[in-house]
């Protein structure tokens, strides 16, 4: 086995353990619902781009779960209020994971630097009610696939210890599997990543679970934005 790698066979974490480490300032792995993998997170931009063996200073994604932090964050964006709505919504509900405009000559909090590139800054704003006790504890985190570079990420707790070294724990939380409506197989992918522009359009910027079986990707936008838009805000 590369030394560097984990080990399958070592118990994971549990909550108590990854509320810990986080304080400590590791990285965790951390499940999501289906049809999502997991994710890397950490309080600390550095830690998560240690954990997955790429450069230290690469941008990475701000989980932007805590209302106190997307209420900042609404403040910056470069965008009208109903679309600043269909962004936190597409956060929220859709758990996608979204680039926003930075409004310019906005005032940047130092904790925002590392998830903001070229004007765009990058969300995750999915929050399971599992992950609830370890999220609130932190309103600021970042996030990023769990996966070490070149690698896909990890679906299960099986890949995630397998993957990982013991110097980042692994959390395990049970969710009920929803088949694949043709394989009855149980398929995970990571987040698509959609662009909201200044004037409200949607782009898609990363392929991923939400509109892997949506067809076309026109039609998966246009049924976003309805979505998006008719939801009841938070």
């Amino acid at each position: 086995m590369n030394p560097a790698a984990g080990d399958p066979t070592r118990t994971p974490a549990t909550l108590a353990q990854a509320r810990h480490a986080l304080r400590q300032g590791s990285a965790v792995v951390l499940p999501n619902p289906a049809p999502l993998t997991h994710v890397v997170a950490a309080t600390t931009a550095t830690a998560v781009n240690r954990a997955k063996h790429r450069p230290a200073d690469q941008p990475v994604a701000l989980w932007a779960h805590h209302h106190d932090t997307l209420d900042t964050l609404t403040g910056l964006w470069d965008l009208a209020p109903q679309h600043r709505a269909m962004a936190l919504r597409l956060l929220a509900e859709e758990h996608l994971t979204v680039l926003l405009p930075v409004r310019a000559h906005a005032t940047l909090p130092s904790w925002l630097g590392p998830a903001v590139k070229d004007g765009w800054m990058l969300l995750f704003g999915a929050r399971w009610q599992p992950l609830h006790p370890l999220l609130d504890d932190h309103p600021v985190l970042y996030v990023s696939s769990a996966n070490l570079t070149g690698c896909p990420p990890a679906a299960d707790t099986g890949e995630a210890l397998a993957m990982f070294p013991p110097s980042v724990s692994v959390l395990h939380l049970t969710d009920p599997e929803h088949p694949h409506p043709q394989t009855g197989t149980l398929v995970r992918r990571a987040t698509t990543t959609v662009r909201v522009t200044p004037d409200g359009q949607l782009q898609l910027h990363r392929h991923g679970a939400q509109d892997h079986a949506r067809g076309r990707t026109d039609d998966y936008l246009r049924h976003l934005h309805t979505r998006a838009a008719c939801s009841p805000s938070r």
